[in-house]
């Protein structure tokens, strides 16, 4: 969940970041702040927070939401080092040729970046896969699973501990090989349309 909200939320604050608007630099500073912050403090405040207001605290609430305090700052980073970067003479010709903003952003500008999206992913899912802190006082009954790991490190160890530590591993490799089979589909994809578009103008 983390990892494809901070995909989504990176993408959409570095395109809006591409130019100024009014209350951009407080904005800023302000989402870096929680990088600033310990994050034992964070949970502390999420976590006071949610009981001033009488909510629930929850993992799909306030722990999720401390959690993208983590997560986002560093995929916002990365998308705004990617946009710095960006030639915009792609986006120009798409309109010139008559492409919507829509088709644009999602003909042009998404499958460049896709190697970034991949790397901001799996980015956030190792934030947010290791973060302890920030979750400690905001997951409510319900542990995560590095609460749940530290409490059986805390005990007597059990096969349990072996057992997630394979499967972690075992599903870590295969987001990895995941991400990598789909960069070459998108790279043989655009291969083929651009010696498609050549033929064309041959």
């Amino acid at each position: 969940m983390v990892m494809s909200v901070t995909v989504v939320l990176s993408v959409m604050g570095g395109l809006a970041f591409r130019r100024r608007f009014r209350g951009s630099t407080v904005l800023f500073y302000l989402i870096i702040a929680s990088l600033i912050i310990p994050s034992i403090l964070v949970s502390l405040g999420v976590g006071l927070i949610f009981n001033i207001l009488d909510l629930e605290v929850h993992w799909a609430t306030s722990g999720f939401g401390s959690q993208l305090t983590w997560t986002l700052p560093f995929g916002l980073l990365i998308m705004f080092a990617v946009f710095n970067r960006f030639d915009k003479s792609y986006e120009e010709a798409a309109r010139d040729l008559g492409a919507s903003p829509w088709q644009t952003v999602r003909h042009v500008v998404l499958p460049i970046i896709a190697p970034m999206l991949i790397g901001v992913a799996l980015f956030g899912f190792t934030l947010s896969y290791d973060e302890f802190a920030r979750t400690l006082l905001t997951a409510g009954s319900y542990n995560t699973l590095p609460l749940e790991i530290f409490g059986m490190t805390t005990n007597v160890t059990s096969p349990v501990l072996y057992a997630l530590g394979t499967l972690t591993t075992v599903f870590s490799f295969a987001i990895i090989g995941t991400f990598l089979l789909v960069v070459v589909f998108l790279r043989r994809r655009r291969i083929k349309s651009g010696s498609g578009a050549g033929s064309g103008l041959v």
